[in-house]
C-alpha cells in the first residue's frame, strides 16, 4: 500500500537501475517484470493491497522473456497523488 500513496498520475517510473519498469495511467497501474519470481511478487503485493489484476501478457521468449501486468487500483485504497 505504501508504494500506491508514492505514485503520482500519468507518471513512468524507468529508470536505468530499476528491477521492474511501472507506470501509471489514471486508475491502473501497469508493470513489467523481467521473471516469473518478480511476476509472483508484484501479484501478491497488488492483489493483497485489494487491487485487480485487469490484464496479462508474456512478451518474447528465452532469456528476452517478459511479463506485462495491469492492476486497476481499489478506490478503498486509492493512491495519494503528491
Amino acid at each position: 500500500m505504501g508504494l500506491l500513496k508514492k505514485m503520482k498520475k500519468n507518471v513512468v517510473y524507468n529508470h536505468s537501475d530499476n528491477m521492474i519498469m511501472v507506470q501509471s495511467r489514471g486508475n491502473r497501474i501497469v508493470i513489467i517484470c523481467n521473471s516469473e519470481e518478480q511476476l509472483e511478487k508484484v501479484q501478491d503485493r497488488f492483489y493483497k493491497s485489494g487491487n485487480n489484476l485487469i490484464d496479462y501478457e508474456e512478451w518474447d521468449e528465452g532469456d528476452d522473456k517478459r511479463y506485462i501486468v495491469s492492476f486497476e487500483v481499489s478506490t478503498e485504497n486509492k493512491p495519494i497523488y503528491n
